[in-house]
């Protein structure tokens, strides 16, 4: 198989996994070579108490991606972004993905539009519309949460699954052929400890007609804070879509099949590490990435997706 090369721009820790630590090493495992461009360097997450560090600004982002361009290795099959804070980086991203999408119209560029959840906006407001306006209509694939897509379409509704699918139609109108609505406040069959996401996929048949294939998965909850998950997710969609590119259904088995080893190894340890009954820190519920990787080789599906 050719050597398939993704570009990262994404958040950097020194300790833990997020960002860049969260996609990189998942993604290499999967055989995909990974150039990662730090869109921060911190010392740790911002959940911790304390953290240090520097932030890349568009014009220094410009300048790694120039470098690239005239050794001419500015070539990608993937780029993949998320968490951003600033509009001048954010439109530099659109800028660098329309370029590599002109080198190669293939490209797929995977975007997490990281913009809020459970009502509340993490980010500065006017990222909204360059999200809306720019950067959805280049994306190819997305991982928004509802609160997410409904700001994207801008539509705070009465969230049923069949709103939820108009909402991803809306979506894919903007640009992007996959959607995944990442988690919802939609009502489990299964009781409150699981809850519902939803992916929709637009694919061309050989004979020309247009389909859209729609599932939805039940995913157990965990019950732990952990950062970084919405990255992991990501990587591994943009990984598993690769070696299903048109069988959404079997990507997202086992994106969530993945997300659940981790997470459980994660949170067995760091109660572990934690002691009876106390609370684990924000460093004992770091991602046990590298503990995981044969289950992001080859996870076993332990979420199964109904196909709509």
């Amino acid at each position: 198989e050719m050597e398939c090369r993704v570009l990262s721009i994404q958040s950097h820790v020194v300790r833990g996994y997020v960002g860049n630590k969260s996609a990189s090493f998942p993604l290499q495992v999967l055989g995909f070579e990974v150039d990662s461009i730090n869109s921060v360097q911190f010392s740790n997450h911002t959940g911790y108490a304390h953290w240090k560090g520097q932030v890349l600004t568009a014009d220094e982002l410009h300048v790694l991606y120039e470098g690239l361009k005239l050794n001419n290795v500015n070539h990608y099959d993937y780029v993949l972004t998320g968490y951003t804070r600033d509009t001048s980086f954010l439109e530099m991203v659109v800028d660098i993905v329309q370029e590599l999408k002109r080198q190669n119209p293939n490209l797929v560029y995977v975007c997490d539009p990281v913009l809020g959840d459970h009502g509340s906006m993490y980010v500065p407001e006017n990222l909204y519309p360059v999200y809306k306006g720019k950067v959805v209509p280049v994306a190819d694939i997305i991982t928004p949460n509802q609160f997410e897509a409904e700001i994207l379409c801008k539509r705070a509704l009465k969230a049923t699954e069949d709103v939820l699918f108009k909402v991803m139609d809306l979506l894919h109108a903007m640009g992007p052929d996959t959607v995944v609505i990442t988690s919802s406040d939609l009502p489990s069959s299964l009781g409150v400890n699981y809850l519902i996401a939803l992916g929709s996929q637009k694919k061309v048949k050989p004979d020309g007609t247009k389909v859209t294939q729609r599932i939805r998965m039940e995913i157990p909850k965990v019950d732990a804070v952990f950062v970084g998950t919405g990255d992991l997710f990501a990587a591994m969609l943009l990984a598993w879509t690769h070696h299903h590119p048109s069988d959404l259904k079997t990507a997202c088995e086992k994106t969530v099949s993945v997300m659940h080893h981790v997470l459980k190894r994660t949170i067995s340890c760091a109660k572990a590490m934690a002691g009876d009954g106390k609370k684990p820190s924000a460093s004992q519920l770091e991602l046990r990435m590298v503990q995981s990787k044969m289950d992001i080789e080859n996870p076993e599906i332990v979420i199964e997706a109904t196909v709509l």
